[in-house]
């Protein structure tokens, strides 16, 4: 059998052996049977399909991974994962599974709700019903109805009609090692009533080395005239591997604001699928890449311009170092009935080093006559004028290399509306470019 049929094989077995023991009885089991039934009928995507012709599944294919048992970790440990002076609410998983010792989502309005996917199996399965895997197109992919077969846990986020929550929500993943890799599927639903706003942070991150396999699925959903701003933080080990999908349904005149920042992971796969249903939606998304060693990051963005008069607007910017590599795949389509809508889309990769690569593929999938849209995508190497400059001002070679890195990222950092998170994220980019987890410029193109 090839790699990728193993692994197929032995995710059947592991859910017949685990059946049992997962939460949930009546629509739940049909949805998690329905689910494997398809994921059997598709198996693993292979680099002969287009959507992953740039990223090789072996790690994971090649991998064996354990589904957890209970675990956590001291309160202490909290320190090293969380942002630092960020007052949140806070709901904190250890290998997919909530923590109800380390969280605290004291100080949240009336009108908001979170609570642990497993809380609300027990306590209002008819709600979660009505809210898991509503999205159309959600069930396509492999790992999608993986997440669907084996979902135990995971985060909901629900907020009533009006209000306005000004805390920010933090959805804290933290992967700890075993005695053996682990495999978790974690769900995050966020539910936005008729002019509700919130801030919800989606936190991952592995500890010592975990060498586990995160498979986590978002589904958010916004009403007419809501507003999200929504962090995505990527930082598991380099030894571990993330793939995440988060799809989006957007109202009328709702706004969706995503910051997708990834620091970590030997090999991470993330889709965001925004889909502008109504008029007046409006989507955003920002991303930010750091990849060196040896590490595979690969971003898939698809936005949906279902309606007329709806906008769209993407930067995403990736520094590649040491041995890394990188792929952007921006997808924007925009329906035949879907006028005077305005779409824009730029993906900007700096290259350190020689041995780093990145793909890059804008697309603009246009039926309509009466649009705005733009798309591009660069790929270079510091500017020798700017180096020259800096060093003609009594600036090392380094200090000028790491300067001019730091300001290409901090372009899409500035653009985050948290200031605990700029300036947690300038620390920990500083660090990566300058200080001991300093980017790998082995064989720099500079030399």
């Amino acid at each position: 059998m090839s790699g990728e049929d193993t692994a197929r094989y032995n995710f059947l077995t592991q859910f017949d052996r685990a059946v049992d023991e997962l939460p949930g009885q009546g629509w739940l089991s049909t949805l998690r049977r329905d689910a494997l039934a398809r994921f059997r009928e598709q198996g693993l995507p292979t680099q002969k399909d287009e959507d992953w012709k740039y990223t090789s599944l072996r790690p994971i294919t090649e991998g064996r991974f354990a589904l957890p048992g209970s675990t956590t970790v001291p309160a202490d440990r909290l320190d090293e994962a969380r942002v630092p002076g960020l007052d949140a609410a806070r709901l904190v998983f250890v290998n997919g599974r909530y923590q109800a010792g380390l969280s605290d989502i004291s100080g949240l309005p009336e009108g908001v709700t979170v609570r642990s996917i497993a809380d609300a199996m027990e306590r209002e399965p008819e709600n979660l019903q009505a809210r898991l895997s509503r999205q159309s197109g959600l069930d396509y992919t492999p790992f999608t109805a993986l997440n669907n077969a084996f979902v135990a846990d995971g985060a909901l986020v629900e907020v009533a009609a009006n209000v306005q929550c000004k805390t920010p929500i933090e959805l804290l993943f933290l992967s700890v090692p075993g005695d053996e890799a682990f495999v978790f599927h974690p769900r995050v639903l966020v539910q936005m009533a008729q002019g509700s706003e919130a801030t919800v942070i989606e936190h991952h991150v592995g500890l010592d080395e975990a060498a586990n396999f995160n498979n986590v699925v978002s589904e958010i959903s916004l009403g007419a005239q809501s507003r999200l701003e929504h962090y995505l933080l990527q930082r598991q080990s380099t030894a571990g591997y993330h793939i995440g999908g988060i799809h989006v349904h957007q109202a009328r005149d709702s706004r969706y604001v995503s910051h997708n920042v990834n620091l970590g992971g030997a090999l991470v796969r993330h889709d965001i699928n925004a889909r502008l249903a109504e008029e007046g939606a409006e989507a955003v998304l920002n991303g930010l890449y750091l990849v060196n060693d040896r590490q595979h990051v690969d971003n898939h963005t698809c936005v949906d311009h279902a309606a007329p008069h709806t906008i769209s607007d993407e930067t995403y910017k990736g520094v590649m170092a040491g041995r890394g590599r990188a792929v952007f795949n921006g997808r924007v389509v925009v329906h035949k009935n879907a006028q005077k809508i305005d779409a824009g889309q730029k993906n900007d990769n700096l290259l350190l080093s020689k041995l780093a690569e990145v793909d890059t593929k804008p697309e603009l999938e246009i039926y309509a006559d009466d649009v705005a849209c733009s798309h591009g995508a660069t790929i270079g190497q510091l500017d020798p004028d700017a180096l020259f400059y800096l060093r003609s001002r009594g600036i090392d070679a380094d200090k000028a290399r790491d300067l001019l890195t730091f300001a290409f990222a901090e372009s899409v950092i500035e653009r985050m509306g948290l200031s605990e998170i700029r300036e947690w994220l300038d620390h920990l980019v500083v660090n990566r470019v300058s200080g001991e987890g300093r980017l790998d410029d082995l064989e720099s193109v500079e030399q």
